[in-house]
């Protein structure tokens, strides 16, 4: 069982996701080295939290377990998706079907409205309970466009283990941040350093 790490321990916004916030959210559960790990959706209220601060729901918006664990499920499933696509392979049918249920749960059009002192005006509806489905159809959205896009060549999984991170590669950067890289170089030159011993 892993250990609990904090969310300070959390490496900084992997390259991209500050573009495609389908990658902040896949990357929203991190594996640390010395078997930690951190799930920023782990809790009602840090689904909640990590929303707010995504701009997909008010603070108040209340987020239960039920809706939390239906974001770590979408989670999942792009995760598959991310990893087939860096991998070459087929996606498998279940999570195809999991992020087109995501696309289809918000209605898209902005509907009209009438105002009595300024006259008619369109808004996209957000009633309380189709906050968590417009947050779903975003992210499935995204994760949509950045699979299909020009930038889907570039995605790439952290090249430092454990790191479980998705990231847009730039250059022959395979690292999610400073520190995987750091970890990473002191693992080659570890291994160098044994190797030349051995010899």
């Amino acid at each position: 069982m892993s250990e609990p790490a904090t969310v300070e321990s959390v490496p900084p916004p992997a390259p991209g996701a500050e573009e495609y916030l389908a990658l902040a959210f896949v990357n929203s559960a991190v594996a640390l080295p010395g078997g930690h790990f951190v799930d920023l959706l782990g809790s009602p209220e840090a689904a909640n939290r990590w929303l707010t601060e995504h701009g997909l729901a008010p603070a108040d918006a209340g987020v239960r377990e039920m809706c939390a664990a239906q974001l770590r499920s979408l989670r999942e499933h792009l995760r598959s998706l991310f990893a087939a696509r860096v991998a070459g392979l087929a996606a498998l049918p279940a999570p195809l079907a999991a992020v087109n249920d995501a696309l289809s749960r918000a209605p898209t059009a902005a509907l009209l409205y009438w105002d009595a002192k300024n006259g008619p005006y369109r808004a996209a509806p957000c009633p309380t309970n189709e906050i968590l489905d417009r947050a779903l159809a975003t992210l499935a959205a995204n994760a949509a466009d950045l699979l299909t896009g020009p930038e889907a060549d570039r995605l790439t999984g952290c090249g430092s283990p454990p790191c479980n991170r998705y990231l847009l590669r730039h250059g022959r950067r395979h690292w999610c941040s400073t520190r995987c890289g750091d970890r990473a170089r002191a693992a080659r030159a570890y291994a160098r350093r044994t190797q030349a011993k051995a010899d």
